[in-house]
């Protein structure tokens, strides 16, 4: 008859109070994982809050606008406090670029503020989509301004309305009293995605500028504060700013976890293991999420336009006719003469990329297809 010896029976329950143990950690590790995620996830996402900033040098910031208001010399500077603490000798200009839509009235504090002699302009009024075409060019002193949004004012009366065509208003202005507001259905009006076109910029740089009145740009309205708001408003330190984001309550779930796994096994952290850090592409990382964005927002024209300007200058540099813009008919004589090929292969790349309309994803690659049969070509 087999006998189990006392040191065997008392490894095997020290076996099985282990696995025990593991499990317990490793259960609590994935249930405090799956509260961790939720908090990510159901964390009000503020990403959105910079589209306008002048701090912003993505497409749909304003950084390249303000650098040009700083070149022309204008008395422009950024704005980090509420409205009610804008007060000046003489009347002043602030120009608030929203992030999302706002209605076109004014509230009873930036009433009484414009009333007394100042100019508020607004882009991004919200209002009615209208039968116009997506992308537009608007007649203007300054040149043909580039809007794309179908939002329109039909109400505006004709000597209110600076910028706009037969559908309604894209800019207008309405008087209080001494002052004005001066409101605009879209947000991109000079973005940093305009500045091929000059025109945007100088047509905004006219409307914030008039009667040489100092130009404020609200940047309070994106989050960002100068030191005595943020102190009066308790966000004076780091543990206050902690306290209202995710960061605070993740990192005592991290903490806890840490000491539950130390506390089971009952040991030291093992030595530290070094790890490879992978190689990454910027470039190409870049370029992937900015195609995700673009084909989110279905801006094939965007796409077309960028990409039909780069593969035309590359042609041109092929065929030895250097870096300035041709016109299309000048570019397909000198390919027809270089390569012998038909005119209009060429013609019919050129002519999609010329019209002024999104394309499918079908016809898109089509495109790209064709470019490459011209490529080949030389």
């Amino acid at each position: 008859m087999n006998r189990v010896s006392p040191n065997s029976a008392l490894s095997t329950q020290h076996l099985v109070s282990m696995k025990r143990s593991n499990r317990i950690v490793w259960i609590g590790a994935i249930a405090l994982g799956v509260i961790i995620l939720l908090t990510l996830i159901a964390a009000p996402n503020n990403s959105k809050i910079s589209n306008g900033s002048t701090y912003n040098r993505a497409p749909n910031g304003y950084g390249a606008w303000y650098a040009f208001m700083q070149q022309q010399g204008t008395t422009i500077q950024r704005w980090q406090k509420p409205l009610s603490n804008l007060k000046t000798e003489s009347p002043v200009t602030l120009l608030q670029v929203y992030s999302i839509l706002r209605e076109p009235v004014l509230d009873y504090q930036e009433r009484k503020w414009v009333e007394k002699g100042n100019t508020l302009v607004i882009l991004g009024a919200n209002q009615q989509v209208t039968a116009a075409d997506f992308s537009t060019m608007q007649k203007s002193p300054f040149g043909d301004v580039k809007i794309e949004t179908r939002r329109r004012d039909a109400k505006a009366k004709p000597q209110q309305v600076s910028l706009g065509d037969r559908f309604g208003a894209v800019v207008w202005e309405e008087k209080y009293n001494k002052g004005k507001a001066i409101f605009s259905t879209t947000r991109y009006l000079a973005a940093n995605a305009y500045q091929d076109n000059l025109s945007n910029f100088k047509y905004l740089a006219n409307l914030v500028t008039n009667k040489n009145k100092s130009v404020f740009v609200d940047e309070y309205i994106h989050g960002y504060k100068d030191a005595d708001i943020r102190q009066s408003e308790g966000q004076g330190d780091l543990l206050s700013y902690f306290a209202k984001t995710p960061v605070l309550p993740i990192l005592v779930q991290v903490g806890v976890l840490l000491l539950v796994l130390i506390w089971a096994q009952n040991r030291r952290f093992g030595k530290p293991v070094a790890l490879e850090t992978p190689v990454v592409d910027n470039s190409q990382a870049y370029i992937q999420a900015l195609a995700g964005v673009l084909q989110k927002a279905e801006s094939s024209d965007f796409v077309v336009e960028m990409v039909g300007k780069e593969e035309q200058l590359q042609l041109q540099k092929a065929l030895g006719l250097g870096q300035i813009p041709l016109e299309r008919q000048t570019l397909v004589n000198r390919w027809v003469e270089k390569t012998g090929a038909s005119a209009a292969e060429l013609e019919a790349v050129l002519k999609l990329q010329s019209r002024k309309r999104r394309m499918s994803e079908r016809e898109l690659l089509s495109w790209l297809g064709k470019w490459q049969v011209v490529r080949r070509q030389l």
